[in-house]
């Protein structure tokens, strides 16, 4: 029963991640990648910090900023790149190569084995996101494509390595590290290359608000904690329900069509999805010595 509540807990991130393309087309303004991935971060993570008021010490200033690059600036700027160079929903489709990019990292970096189920769940829950959310008319552009598997290895390392760097602290506490240093990388490159925001409107407002309290501080406390309870080959695949989520939403609010096709695609995920719990459940794997 545990077990099945920590998931149903780490569940709830991407479904919630899958309203952020609702909140950012219909509530912030539009080109301002970079700008929006740092006000997503860094205010949330200053926020959370002033809850906790604790400052990671020795190894840990490094190993926050790698996690905060990893699972949040590198892959938050990747996603943006590919999402903008990839129609159709091509970027989703590339990102979903996620989990089956966790089950070898996992491999290589805890030792986790390798499990055949686990990489037919992999394979099947990007099959299902390609039926999900893939058009005829979407384009391969390389540098898109490049861009969208460079944010799936960002985002299955940094769930791999929050795994193995685990803390003495509260899932609180860790998410308040990684936000502020994923900001705070994201900001000098948002200053750079981005323009000024415009004066904001109250909708803007609510939709920064948003992001940062509900899409990013507190799905992330329950992402990083599930993390610490299961295995990075469990959880990775959960992070599919995000395109479901958002095209659940689309359809619901936005009274967008959905196609027998795209049924089928949900229905795949799903599938997918208890897979690869399955897959875990009927090996569980012998406790791992995590480096600290």
């Amino acid at each position: 029963m545990a077990r099945q509540a920590d998931l149903l807990l780490t569940a709830i991130a991407p479904a919630i991640w899958g309203s952020t393309y609702l909140v950012t087309t219909q509530f912030l303004p539009d080109g301002y990648p970079l700008t929006v991935a740092m006000l997503r971060a860094l205010p949330a993570g200053l926020l959370l910090l002033l809850v906790v008021r604790r400052l990671p010490a020795g190894i840990w200033w490094a190993r926050a900023f790698v996690l905060g690059a990893l699972n949040f600036s590198l892959f938050w700027w990747m996603l943006f790149i590919s999402a903008y160079r990839l129609p159709g929903g091509m970027a989703a489709t590339v990102g979903a190569i996620q989990p089956l990019i966790v089950v070898i990292l996992a491999h290589l970096v805890l030792g986790s084995t390798i499990r055949v189920l686990s990489v037919v769940a992999a394979l099947a829950g990007m099959a299902g996101v390609a039926l999900l959310i893939l058009t005829p008319q979407a384009a391969l552009d390389p540098l898109g494509v490049a861009a969208g598997l460079m944010g799936a290895v960002s985002m299955a390392a940094g769930t791999v390595l929050s795994r193995r760097w685990q803390p003495p602290v509260s899932p609180l506490t860790f998410t308040a590290w990684q936000l502020t240093a994923g900001g705070l990388l994201l900001l000098p490159a948002a200053l750079c290359l981005e323009p000024p925001l415009p004066a904001l409107t109250g909708p803007n407002v609510l939709g920064f608000a948003y992001l940062g309290l509900i899409g990013a501080a507190l799905t992330y406390i329950l992402w990083f904690r599930g993390i610490a309870r299961l295995e990075p080959s469990a959880v990775a695949p959960l992070g599919l329900l995000s395109p479901v989520s958002a095209v659940i939403l689309g359809w619901w609010v936005l009274s967008q069509h959905l196609t027998a096709v795209q049924f089928a695609g949900v229905g795949l995920v799903l599938a997918s999805v208890w897979l690869s719990q399955r897959a875990q459940q009927a090996h569980r794997p012998a406790a791992i010595v995590y480096a600290r």
